[in-house]
């Protein structure tokens, strides 16, 4: 039998921990808002030693730029599989909407980091956009949805979900479920769906508990 891959050495997995240990604190200091730090600062916070930083990023820019791709790829990767078994193009969508309007109250973290960088990531190759791009175009194809423009189309929704979070965040006794619902029946609306059928695709159960992990 051919054998699998060699597991990690005592060595990588110590410097797998000190880079998820620096993207961790990165991705803290992103949601605090707090970018104009020294990196003695960011080795502190993720109890490393100043020379291991060097031996991962060649700067703090390069360090923020990895803790965005890190939760762009991460939560991108957990929309793709809580979506996979979907057939309509347009249910696809409005899971993905539906559900990360449901992260800015229940992931805060991730929430500062996708509001903080919001314009950026509507053209970013990583992520959220190029999801949503692809589930738009594959809706137009289907006949679901009637636009002429998709990365258009995709800027109005970004628009809506960035305008949302900060909705959501600003204003905590509101419903995010509710408001992410509704937000999503109307960018639906305006991809061509009936009052009807878009209010129907929003009131599809969602997959369980999606945010339980912290």
């Amino acid at each position: 039998m051919p054998e699998g891959p060699e597991p990690p050495s005592r060595l990588e997995r110590r410097k797998q921990r000190t880079r998820a240990a620096l993207i961790g604190a990165a991705q803290r200091l992103i949601a605090e808002g707090r970018l104009n730090v020294p990196v003695l600062e960011i080795t502190r916070l993720a109890d490393v030693g100043m020379g291991s930083f060097y031996n991962h990023f060649d700067s703090k820019e390069q360090l923020f730029e990895a803790a965005v791709t890190d939760v762009l790829d991460a939560y991108g990767a957990m929309l793709d599989r809580l979506t996979e078994s979907i057939d309509d193009p347009a249910e696809t969508f409005a899971t993905s909407f539906r559900l990360t309007g449901r992260l800015f109250r229940r992931r805060p973290r991730e929430s500062e980091i996708l509001l903080a960088n919001g314009p950026a990531l509507l053209s970013s190759d990583r992520g959220l956009a190029p999801r949503a791009l692809r589930d738009i175009k594959a809706g137009a194809d289907a006949g679901r949805f009637t636009i002429d423009d998709a990365e258009l189309a995709l800027a109005t929704a970004g628009g809506a979900l960035l305008g949302l979070g900060k909705l959501l965040r600003d204003n905590p006794d509101r419903d995010d479920a509710r408001d992410a619902d509704s937000v999503t029946e109307s960018v639906l609306r305006l991809f061509g769906l009936s009052a009807d059928e878009a209010r129907a695709v929003c009131r599809r159960p969602l997959p369980d508990d999606p945010f339980a992990q912290p």
